[in-house]
């Protein structure tokens, strides 16, 4: 079954096809074997490697947790993606996500290829001691297609800096007086992490938002009214006006974006919306983020479900059922817990005119589509959540270096970067009729195409 990622590599290249300035060098029947080949190259994973990982519980019994590293492209550099525990992983997801990195790249250019790994696990089942020998046995079943050159590690869902480091020092057990610092990223400062690495994601998923509607609109005011485009007229509505907040998903990424739009003196903006695993919380005249991410770092990430612990903590909001976030009266989204969240049952119940990825796949293909023929906003994974691997490089560079950057410096060229990308594709999406996603995959599939071509990899 083809992946809604694939299927978008596709389009973009059908998209191309017929425009004469890219790679001009093939022409009919060679350009025509050459689209299949790039087709069939993008869309496929270079290397699935899979695992059960043989694990003593404290309790004396033996289990095989099911794990995956995929490794989709290294057209561009080393291998590069995080590893995911949770109970839902499967290898077509991993397969999927690290396509996505590939891209993801390409489009921010950034040196690495697209790879990503997965533990079936729920990680609040296991403790300390054999979460610690699940990270250990990762290594070890896949060090040799691991390392600093070869596919780089980092946090995803259910993972962190913790895990990192355990990683790192068991492939430095593996790899004695090799390079080891590379090996992993998304790591503790003190074990050679970035600055500023823990909250990239979160931070670069907020100012992809906030550039759009603050900095890219007011810019382009006037260019952007003479525009007949559908989503020209979205983000005008909405420029310069109170912006209300949701944010589906309170863990790094989310918790990170609701402090950003928190503290944010940019834009008009409040939060009135915020929902994990367990509960939604609402106040129409926005929630204090602070004393939610307060109250979730002293209770096991999560936030509170009951006016008791609403009340003690001092917070004021409603306490309403987990899914109702998502349709809620808003004019942001944030997307920013799991895939497939909105989809073909929820979407129309979608009242938000702006929506913006934080997570990897949060709206299915027929959603995607669906909302963005009604002129939707979609700001899409690809563009809005690579701060982290963008960070993660930076993090690869000083390693390589041994010279570290301040967590100013970090945030500095951590937005220079983006910004770099968003002037190159915010102008094409507002120019003409593609949604921003297809737009950013183009962008990406050309720059891939074009090396791929230029290293001989299409004959």
């Amino acid at each position: 079954m083809e992946s809604a990622t694939s299927a978008i590599v596709k389009e973009s290249l059908d998209a191309l096809f017929d425009d004469t300035s890219f790679l001009p060098e093939l022409t009919d029947k060679t350009r025509e074997k050459a689209f299949r080949s790039l087709v069939s190259i993008l869309s496929t994973p270079n290397h699935v490697h899979k695992s059960f990982l043989r694990i003593p519980l404290e309790n004396g019994e033996i289990v095989r947790i099911p794990s995956f590293r995929v490794q989709h492209n290294n057209t561009l550099g080393p291998y590069k993606g995080g590893i995911r525990f949770h109970e839902s992983v499967n290898e077509n997801e991993v397969i999927n996500l690290s396509t996505l990195m590939t891209l993801k790249n390409a489009l921010h250019e950034v040196p690495f290829g697209g790879g990503k790994g997965g533990v079936i696990i729920n990680p609040r089942d296991y403790d300390v001691k054999e979460l610690n020998l699940i990270c250990k046995k990762y290594v070890q079943y896949f060090s040799h297609i691991l390392g600093p050159e070869k596919d780089i590690p980092a946090p995803d869902v259910g993972t962190g800096e913790r895990e990192m480091d355990w990683m790192m020092g068991e492939y430095k057990s593996i790899h004695p007086g090799q390079k080891y610092r590379g090996s992993f990223t998304g790591k503790s400062v003190l074990n050679g992490g970035s600055l500023g690495r823990k909250e990239a994601t979160g931070r670069g998923v907020y100012f992809t938002f906030r550039y759009m509607l603050s900095d890219f609109i007011g810019e382009k005011y006037k260019w952007l009214e003479e525009r007949d485009n559908i989503f020209a007229k979205t983000a005008l509505a909405n420029y310069d006006k109170s912006l209300r907040i949701a944010i589906q998903g309170f863990g790094n990424v989310g918790s990170i974006i609701a402090l950003e739009a928190y503290k944010c003196n940019h834009l008009n903006n409040k939060v009135i919306a915020v929902s994990d695993q367990n509960v939604t919380l609402y106040n129409s005249e926005g929630l204090d983020i602070s004393a939610l991410i307060k109250y979730a770092n002293n209770n096991n990430k999560d936030l509170p479900t009951s006016e008791a612990q609403l009340e003690d903590a001092e917070i004021k909001a409603e306490v309403r059922n987990r899914d109702e976030l998502l349709t809620i009266d808003v004019d942001v989204l944030f997307l920013a817990a799991l895939e497939d969240q909105v989809h073909k049952d929820n979407m129309k119940e979608i009242k938000a005119p702006i929506i913006v990825e934080g997570a990897n796949g949060p709206i299915t293909s027929e959603a995607d589509t669906y909302l963005s023929d009604k002129g939707n906003v979609i700001i899409p994974d690809i563009l809005a959540n690579a701060g982290g691997v963008i960070v993660s490089y930076f993090e690869w560079l000083q390693g390589r270096e041994t010279k570290f950057y301040s967590e100013e410096e970090v945030y500095k060229r951590l937005y220079d970067k983006m910004k770099h990308t968003f002037d190159t594709v915010f102008p094409q999406y507002f120019g003409d009729a593609f949604p921003l996603r297809q737009n950013c995959y183009i962008h990406s599939v050309m720059r891939l195409s074009t090396i791929l071509f230029r290293q001989g990899k299409l004959y």
